[in-house]
């Protein structure tokens, strides 16, 4: 048999790869852009400058039950602002950036000077948006809306706030728990925040007013309606729904804490077993925003298909 003589085939690629090699070569130029000296000058400056306030912002998550949430918030805010990326053609507005980073440093400097916490933790986001917007634009900033709003919610609510909310919440919690126990047939008397039962008092301490679990149910449904839903009515109708929702789950809380400190035993008014009513309650609150989340993505793609909102 003979032999042919010619020049050898060029290699193809299969559809896969060929679909692949772009993502990949897009990857690899981002990354560079990422790790580029200017971004890591940028990224060394502001470690240094916001070292104080990021480590107590990670303290606050780590050892206050009322900011443990930020455990959550901050890593899931990096994730989705990754996941959404940079928006194509991306524009660098260096005069806005260098003002708003401008701003953040003066706010920085200032709360250190006057020791307040909440404000110098804020500065951290006006930072990143200042950099956001030289680096990438502002519509960038608008597009990572999402990540940037978790972050802000992760952030303690100052010490003067707290206290301003968490005594009317904490008289709520009692009246709604004692006018439920007295549906019970249980003898209580009210007064204040204490609950008189026969032989035992409950008292509704600021721990237990609800303003952990209504910080984090906001937090949640803020991410609920970001990932769920589409229209920005039913987006704000979820986080509306939060707050109620918060409240009565807190006043049933301590409803059968009275209950079952009354029939049971005096134990389920203190220590592991108080913790885990409260923990399992917290997800009844989160499985209720949950349903309304997904009754609402629903009620959404109904209204579509029938051509009463837009798709």
């Amino acid at each position: 048999m003979g032999t042919q003589t010619g020049p050898a085939p060029t290699p193809t690629l299969s559809p896969d790869v060929e679909r692949t090699a772009p993502a990949a070569e897009a990857r690899a130029r981002d990354w560079a852009a990422f790790l580029s000296p200017s971004l890591l000058a940028t990224a060394a400056t502001f470690a240094i400058l916001f070292a104080k306030p990021l480590f107590l912002l990670g303290r606050d998550w780590w050892t206050l039950p009322e900011a443990g949430h930020g455990l959550l918030l901050g890593p899931v805010a990096i994730w989705l602002a990754w996941r959404t990326g940079i928006r194509e053609n991306a524009k660098s507005n260096r005069l806005l950036g260098f003002a708003v980073l401008l701003l953040a440093v003066l706010v920085r400097c200032a709360a250190g000077l006057a020791a307040e916490l909440f404000t110098m933790r804020a500065s951290i986001i006006i930072a990143l948006a200042g950099l956001t917007i030289y680096h990438y634009g502002f519509r960038q900033l608008v597009r990572w809306w999402l990540p940037f709003a978790l972050v802000c919610l992760s952030i303690p609510l100052p010490e003067l706030v707290t206290q301003a909310l968490a005594l009317p919440l904490q008289f709520k919690a009692s009246k709604m728990g004692a006018a439920l126990l007295e549906m019970r047939n249980v003898p209580v008397r009210l007064t204040g925040n204490v609950i008189q039962l026969p032989g035992r008092q409950l008292f509704v301490t600021e721990a237990c007013s609800g303003l952990r679990s209504l910080t984090a149910l906001l937090s949640m449904s803020v991410l609920l309606g970001a990932l769920i839903l589409r229209s920005p009515f039913s987006r704000i109708g979820l986080v509306a729904l939060a707050i109620p929702v918060a409240i009565f789950i807190n006043g049933i809380r301590v409803f059968l804490t009275g209950f079952l400190v009354y029939f049971v035993s005096p134990s389920f008014g203190e220590g592991f077993m108080h913790m885990t009513e409260g923990w399992l309650l917290f997800l009844v609150s989160l499985s209720i925003l949950a349903i309304a989340a997904w009754l609402g993505s629903l009620a959404e793609r109904f209204m579509t298909n029938r051509g009463v909102v837009d798709a």
